[in-house]
């Protein structure tokens, strides 16, 4: 007789594996034990060596579905003599290594249960077992067990405590286990707090409500939803006003595949995709005569779609079966409410119902958004369903933890702990004290929850975000970094890039080391060195600073000002001019003119906003990036009769120039000509395309490492990758984590990671 001890890591608590491990312990006549701790789990078995070996194939081929095993050590250790297999009670004690699941989406088995009238969770909307159910939202400590959730509450009745000790039962050890006689419930509210109705009362209230046109406030895994009609032009015009939302698209939930296919265009990539235990928004394709309200994605062909992924969106849609608004639970630029009575206060005004329960949520966690591009996911929002999974990329001989706290848009924090990098969910812009608040508590939750004290923080060279500002706050060593350096370190790191790489990170603003914007860059990487600056956009002004990030037309005056001095205020046939007064015109010149409020950037972002502008697509935003988005959306299937000329223009001075300005004469030459104006669109993202070739060659470096969220543009990603491919080079772009600001914090945490392990404490040998 023989006798192995196996320690496995990764997200192997909450998922049936103890139950996994019981079953082919038993089938292989062997004794032993195992059991959950703050690694993961460790199991001991005794047997002959055969049915060792053969339970060891067994462990590795058979595991659960949702089971993500990142570490697998197997030992000999000396028989004892066991004459059973055991689950024992869980190990609290120890170093927190174990990994916890995202909240994931209704598995078919509880979904099937909750429609059939002869089972006893029989439409009830807090069904799970563990394949799925929420996570990452309720624990409160490693190990996950029911004592460390925010379930420690709901004592479970006979039957549910049955399936929990049953290792044959999928609910063993489902740690929310639970049914109508023990379990959380229902109610529904009006907008003063007071009871309507309870439990399927108030379900099938909240159903009729929704058919009426009014707008509820539904409490899901992570936080409320903002629900209502999605076929209602009035219904959505009146969200919209509520909450503050101009035009920025809504996300629909429709009922099922059928719905999704009569709403839009949904490859079996996308459809995955949308039915996967991450159950994301996916971007779709709209359909011209879908039977959603042209508001809830107004001038733009894409539609945020999302299958119910809870039970309770799941007996919604079957009560409703129409398409739903699902919108995060919060004004706009506010976190997403998790709390009922924060819910009652933040969301009064703009909710008419509350659909509340009384399970606790403990941290927020929001809807993720996703589209498929060239044939793989790419994330948008990083939350339900993906975090708090780590990306293994980090160091495995770091020994000390770095905190990285993102940028200000679209943040998100980050704790590297030797090779894994924990990506917290997507938190927001910190713009408002509502996210700022939400921001810290995330930033200390994650040290705390696996209990690694940050040695290093790494923040954004900014001085003036809310995020730098924190870190500063903290009292431990701070090492600023360049957003667009981070940028490049997360997208190689991200796709395990080292050695000569070059890096091309193109998006909206960043502080710049030499005092100005940055925005359109391309680094050089050679073997462990820092990043070079080797070229950029040419610079230009933006009149007005960060309103012109708000307005496209002043980022459209201040090219035009580069490119013919003060000669632009004779152009006004152009749309971006007209839409300023004659006086305003001339107070920009000044301005311009003195270099007052008006900083220069190296922005393509700011470049695709000048040229949208000029085109006559958009020139005020109404939410971020709309204006690169609309540029998008009008050169989507348009054939250009070749690219604008954009040359790569070498400086003795610095780093060369990718020139713009005979790109502008040749757009204006065809806005004369009244070309078309998706014709315009397509020989403009041409040129970016040929921009980056260009630079390649130029840098002579073969992979090329695309980041930065103007590389969430479809055309300019897809002509981007089909060009460098052509050209000879290797482009790697963003799947785990998003293009834009979501992925600074990993870029941050990779660069802190370098630091520790070079002993270094200055970032200035590293940038300069």
């Amino acid at each position: 007789m023989e006798r192995c001890r196996v320690e496995i890591g990764g997200a192997v608590q909450g998922v049936g594996f103890r139950p996994f491990v019981y079953r082919i312990a038993r089938d292989q006549r062997l004794t032993g034990w195992v059991e959950n701790n703050a690694c993961g789990v460790t199991l001991e078995v005794e047997g002959e060596r055969s049915d060792l070996d053969e339970f060891l194939l067994r462990l590795e081929s058979e595991r659960p579905a949702p089971a993500l095993v990142t570490n697998l050590q197997v030992a000999r250790v000396e028989a004892v003599g066991s004459k059973e297999f055991l689950i024992r009670e869980s190990e609290s004690g120890g170093p927190r290594r174990a990994l916890v699941l995202p909240d994931l989406a209704l598995c078919t088995e509880c979904a099937r249960e909750i429609r059939d009238p002869a089972n006893r969770r029989y439409r009830y909307p807090f069904t799970n077992c563990t394949h799925c159910g929420p996570r990452f939202s309720i624990i409160s400590a490693l190990p996950y067990d029911r004592p460390n959730t925010t379930m420690a509450g709901f004592q479970m009745c006979r039957e549910c405590r049955s399936e929990y000790d049953d290792p044959g039962d999928r609910r063993f050890h489902a740690q929310p286990n639970a049914c109508p006689a023990c379990g959380p419930s229902l109610a529904l509210l009006n907008a003063r707090g007071a009871l309507i109705a309870q439990d399927a009362g108030a379900l099938a209230a909240a159903a009729r409500a929704l058919g009426e046109g009014q707008i509820l406030a539904v409490k899901g895994v992570g936080g409320f939803h903002l629900m209502a009609d999605a076929r209602s032009e009035s219904v959505v015009g009146e969200l919209r006003a509520r909450k503050r939302r101009e035009e920025k698209p809504f996300a629909v939930m429709l009922p099922g595949a059928e719905a999704v296919a009569r709403c839009a265009f949904c490859s079996p990539e996308e459809l995955a995709l949308l039915e996967s235990p991450e159950a994301p928004i996916v971007l779709l394709r709209k359909r011209e005569l879908a039977s959603v309200a042209p508001g809830v994605a107004p001038g733009n062909p894409r539609l945020g779609v999302m299958l119910p992924n809870t039970p309770l969106q799941h007996l919604l849609a079957l009560e409703t079966d129409f398409p739903l608004i699902a919108t995060s639970g919060n004004l706009s630029d506010e976190p997403i409410c998790i709390d009922n009575d924060e819910a009652l206060s933040r969301l009064h005004g703009i909710a008419d119902l509350f659909l509340v329960h009384d399970r606790p949520i403990l941290r927020p966690v929001d809807d993720s958004v996703a589209r498929v591009e060239l044939g793989r996911t790419m994330l948008l929002r990083r939350a339900r369903g993906y975090a708090p999974l780590p990306l293994r990329v980090g160091d495995p001989s770091v020994g000390k933890a770095v905190l990285a706290v993102g940028a200000h848009l679209k943040s998100a924090i980050a704790l590297a702990t030797g090779q894994d990098v924990f990506v917290s969910q997507h938190i927001g812009d910190l713009e408002t004290n509502e996210a700022y608040r939400s921001f810290e508590r995330i930033a200390r939750d994650l040290p705390r929850f696996y209990d690694a004290a940050p040695a290093l923080v790494v923040a954004d060279l900014h001085p003036g975000y809310r995020s730098t500002r924190f870190a500063e706050s903290l009292g431990i060593p701070v090492v600023p970094l360049q957003h667009h350096r981070a940028h490049v370190l997360a997208c190689m790191a991200e796709n395990q890039l080292d050695g000569s790489v070059l890096g091309v990170a193109w998006d909206g603003t960043g502080a710049g080391e030499d005092g100005t914007i940055w925005g359109g860059e391309c680094f050089r990487s050679r073997g462990n060195g820092p990043l070079e600056r080797v070229a950029h956009l040419r610079p230009f002004a933006l009149p007005g600073g960060e309103t012109a990030v708000r307005e496209p037309r002043r980022s459209a005056i201040g090219l035009l000002r580069e490119e013919f001095g003060p000669d632009w205020l004779e152009m006004e046939g152009l749309a971006s001019i007209a839409a300023f007064t004659p006086s305003e015109r001339q107070v920009l010149e000044r301005a311009m003119a003195r270099g007052i409020n008006a900083p220069r950037t190296s922005s393509i972002g700011r470049l695709f906003d000048g040229v949208a502008a000029l085109l006559g697509a958009r020139q005020v935003h109404r939410y971020e990036g709309q204006a690169a988005m609309e540029l998008e959306a009008l050169s989507e299937g348009f054939e250009a009769s070749g690219s604008y000329p954009m040359p790569l223009v070498e400086r003795p001075d610095g780093p060369a120039w990718l020139d713009w300005g005979p790109m502008m004469r040749a757009i204006l030459g065809d806005l004369e000509a009244n070309a078309p104006a998706g014709v315009i669109g397509a020989r403009f993202h041409g040129a970016l395309i040929d921009g980056i070739v260009a630079t390649a060659h130029w840098a002579g470096v073969e992979p090329v490492a695309l980041a930065g969220g103007c590389f969430l543009n479809g055309v300019l990603l897809r002509g981007a990758v089909a060009e460098l491919r052509a050209a000879g080079f290797t482009p790697y772009w963003h799947s785990q984590v998003p293009p834009g600001d979501g992925s600074i914090c990993l870029g941050q945490a990779v660069y802190g990671q370098a630091i520790l392990a070079a002993g270094e404490a200055r970032l200035s040998d590293r940038q300069e």
